[in-house]
């Protein structure tokens, strides 16, 4: 699924202006987009050998991350080699990535991490001098890595579970949570989930790093709930049609839906339709085009909108710093990652919910 390219420079610019994010701790003493090359271990003409590997090539977030990277590239004399895993899930093509930058003599590493499986193979690159970012997912320990650029996901969970709370108005919550797996552990997936049971005001989630084993009955900020089930995904469409499917038949009256992202979302949301079912609450994280338009045509009521053209964008200028003058990025105050941004996008605002309308999205959207 591809999607037109938006300006990674351009769409920084809106973000930084209207997201409020300005000032952090990395700034331009840690990512600017000097070049000049002095005093540092590379010369102004010198390439610098870069690896942008992410979790798969089709997945429209992951396309525009790398196209931006791409543009940041070229800017900055970066020889930059993008390879991913074939699919979700795939750690062993994201390992055989690494190993393959090691050998390449690569300076750096920019990673979109698939799980703990590759945490090996990150040691190794880093014992052999290379620095090493991840982007969107946290690794897990964060410490796994050099430095994260990453939406807050547990904040973008939050979000959207702050605003089906609202958007209830009381009513008993009948949950389906569609996740990306079951039998791997992946920070992105359990911040959201979590943090989308946190937003709803759910008090007993269970173990906070852990999906499924919070109380299947119990009270939310509003009233009553009853979660359904958990499904994994694959954080794909169909993946997202079959597993509400598989929800529907163990109970039809489900009312909002969590999903992982926005393809999740759209085949969530083919299987509503299917099933006759208009009135129910899909909820989702990721803010691209595709998915924007979606809350404007309202099939998904609410998005939580990330930037992964700003994470790439940081993340070649840090691995250009860093060789060039040794100067690294740091963490956003109080967080153990660097935090590029979220915003909640909805054309149906909820009282005491933060939020921008699909125009704002739109402007912003990647892909």
């Amino acid at each position: 699924m591809h999607y037109r390219h938006v300006s990674s420079s351009r769409t920084a610019r809106r973000v930084l202006a209207s997201a409020g994010i300005v000032g952090l701790a990395l700034g331009a003493a840690a990512c600017g987009s000097d070049d000049s090359g002095s005093g540092g271990s590379a010369g102004a003409k010198e390439k610098i050998g870069l690896a942008l590997i992410t979790k798969d090539s089709s997945n429209p977030f992951f396309v525009a991350m790398q196209k931006g990277a791409k543009e940041d590239a070229t800017k900055q004399n970066v020889d930059l080699t993008v390879a991913s895993g074939k699919q979700e899930g795939d750690d062993q093509g994201q390992i055989t990535a690494i190993e393959d930058a090691i050998a390449r003599g690569d300076k750096g590493i920019l990673i979109t991490p698939m799980s703990t499986g590759v945490n090996d193979a990150i040691q190794k690159a880093r014992d052999a001098g290379l620095f090493v970012i991840a982007l969107d997912t946290p690794t897990d320990p964060p410490d796994a890595v050099d430095i994260t650029f990453a939406t807050d996901n547990r904040a973008a969970g939050n979000l959207i579970g702050k605003y089906a709370a609202a958007k209830l108005n009381g009513q008993k919550a009948v949950i389906a949570l569609l996740d990306i797996f079951d039998d791997k552990v992946v920070s992105v997936d359990y911040n959201r989930d979590q943090g989308f049971l946190e937003g709803m005001g759910i008090g007993d989630i269970g173990d906070p790093k852990k999906n499924g084993d919070e109380p299947k009955t119990g009270t939310y900020s509003g009233g009553d709930y009853q979660i359904v089930g958990n499904v994994a995904t694959g954080a794909n469409e169909e993946g997202g049609r079959t597993g509400m499917e598989q929800l529907l038949s163990k109970n039809k009256d489900i009312n909002v839906v969590y999903t992982i992202n926005e393809p999740t979302a759209a085949g969530a949301s083919a299987a509503l339709k299917a099933a006759g079912k208009s009135d129910v609450i899909v909820v989702s994280v990721d803010g691209g085009r595709a998915g924007v338009e979606a809350v404007k045509a309202g099939t998904i009521n609410a998005t939580s909108q990330q930037y992964p053209l700003k994470m790439a964008s940081l993340g070649v200028k840090a691995i250009v710093k860093i060789v060039k003058d040794g100067t690294k990025p740091q963490n956003s105050p109080g967080l153990d990652f660097y935090n590029t941004g979220v915003t909640l996008i909805t054309d149906d605002p909820m009282p005491g919910v933060d939020s921008k309308d699909s125009a704002f999205g739109l402007e912003n959207a990647w892909g």
